[in-house]
C-alpha cells in the first residue's frame, strides 16, 4: 500500500511537471552577452567604463587609458593577443574564457570608447 502511494505521487508530480514546461520550452543556449556587456563584466573594474582606467584598481596597477592614442595606434592584432593573452602579471587573458569572436568584439568596443 504505502509503495502504491509513493509511485502515483511520483506520477502525479511527474505529470504535473510535463504540463507546466509544455508550452514554455527551455531556449538551447542564453541570448549571448553583447561586447558591451562582457566589457563590463570583466574588464570596467580595472579600465573603468569609460576606458580611462582611473578606478582605484586601474591607478593602482598603473593602467593604460584604452582611450589614449597610445592604446588606439596598436593594430587591431595586437589588442587581440592583448585580450586574449593577457598582459604582464595583472592582467588576465580572456581568449580561452571568451572564444575569439567576443575577444575581436571587445576590441572593437575598446575602439569605440575613443569616439565617445
Amino acid at each position: 500500500m504505502n509503495r502504491s502511494i509513493k509511485v502515483i505521487t511520483s506520477a502525479a508530480l511527474l505529470a504535473g511537471a510535463a504540463l507546466l514546461f509544455a508550452g514554455h520550452p527551455f531556449p538551447a543556449s542564453a541570448a549571448p552577452a553583447s561586447a558591451q556587456d562582457v566589457y563590463l563584466d570583466k574588464c570596467s573594474v580595472c579600465h573603468g567604463q569609460d576606458g580611462a582606467g582611473s578606478t582605484a584598481k586601474g591607478r593602482k596597477l598603473k593602467v593604460k587609458n584604452v582611450r589614449s592614442p597610445e592604446v588606439q595606434k596598436l593594430s587591431e592584432a595586437e589588442m587581440i593577443d592583448i585580450v586574449a593573452k593577457g598582459k604582464g602579471k595583472d592582467m588576465d587573458g580572456f581568449g580561452k574564457e571568451l572564444g575569439d569572436d567576443m575577444v575581436k568584439q571587445l576590441v572593437t568596443y575598446y575602439r569605440s570608447l575613443a569616439k565617445s
